[in-house]
């Protein structure tokens, strides 16, 4: 058994396929179904099940990826060190965001991320919470931006911001003669919400003081996918919705029909926090990551620990 082995087992757990997995690791399908079969014989159990459909992991087989993943990233730990001789922060940062953050936020560190830290490579992915967790704890990225609590005893967190939510309203709503919004007001609106598994859907949910979703009005039955696609129903009349506030940066403020403004009510606002195992070893990295973040953000949020400066109304018009 070596690393290759390992290498080979997790690209055919991960492609369901011996030939998808033979081109992710640059050999041929019969070498790499070789090497698979002589490793199964050598431990005495079968890792996969094949079919002429499928190629499934046996429940030996998961157990062994499950070490072959930590393995694999024990050994890229091995080359990282060597590498931190040199430069502690040389090499890839993989790091998940969720969907309702990453457009947003992104736009706002490439640029001094790669001018202060240009040795640190961001490889990113943008997937909704569940996801990136069972990707954070399978060891396929590094850390995750994520906007709910992790409470997990594997995990650990550097809490960046408190993101404000604000009201989107259509132009000619009643809204805009007011002074303020509350969360009274928002108890007779048509709340439009993202789809469940959306950690934003939950949060509105619960800033509105709502246990469960609509079952009544035109879009009670609504379950879109972004926050530009609920943007854009807001424009046409279909209701209201909740807009953190770096999505007021979007490319929906212009021409959209829709105006924004702060909501006053307490505890409307999600905190960001960089999460990753306890066991990553570049916490230097991952806290060059951090500062960059919040050496960047608009002051729309709240850097946790900093305390709030007054600040005017504010209203977006669209």
């Amino acid at each position: 058994m070596n690393l290759r082995d390992l290498k080979y087992i997790i690209a055919v757990a991960e492609t369901h396929h011996f030939g998808k997995a033979a081109e992710r690791c640059f050999v041929s399908q019969p070498t790499l179904s070789g090497q698979i079969k002589k490793l199964e014989d050598e431990l005495g159990v079968a890792i996969f099940e094949r079919t002429n459909r499928s190629v499934e992991i046996t429940p030996a087989g998961k157990e062994i990826l499950n070490h072959a993943r930590q393995i694999m990233e024990q050994a890229d730990v091995i080359q990282q060190l060597a590498r931190a001789h040199q430069d502690p922060l040389a090499g890839p940062l993989r790091i998940g965001a969720i969907p309702t953050l990453s457009p947003y936020l992104m736009p706002l560190i490439l640029v001094p991320l790669n001018k202060q830290h240009p040795q640190m490579k961001l490889v990113l992915s943008e997937e909704m919470t569940d996801t990136l967790l069972a990707r954070l704890h399978n060891h396929e990225i590094d850390a995750a931006l994520l906007a709910t609590p992790v409470e997990e005893p594997d995990l650990e967190a550097i809490p960046l911001f408190d993101e404000p939510f604000w009201v989107a309203y259509p132009r000619k709503h009643p809204f805009y003669t007011k002074e303020k919004i509350t969360q009274r007001d928002l108890e007779a609106e048509n709340l439009l919400l993202l789809a469940e598994g959306h950690c934003l859907a939950k949060q509105a949910m619960d800033v509105c003081h709502l246990k469960e979703r609509q079952t009544q009005g035109a879009m009670s039955d609504l379950r879109a996918a972004s926050l530009e696609t609920l943007i854009q129903l807001v424009g046409a009349g279909f209701g209201i919705t909740l807009v953190p506030a770096l999505a007021m940066r979007g490319s929906w403020t212009s021409g959209s029909g829709v105006v924004a403004q702060p909501l006053k009510t307490a505890n409307a606002s999600r905190r960001i926090s960089l999460v990753f195992r306890h066991s990553f070893p570049r916490r230097a990295a991952l806290e060059a990551f951090a500062q960059i973040i919040l050496g960047s953000l608009p002051n729309t949020v709240q850097v946790v620990g900093q305390k709030k400066s007054p600040k005017k109304k504010a209203r977006k018009k669209n």
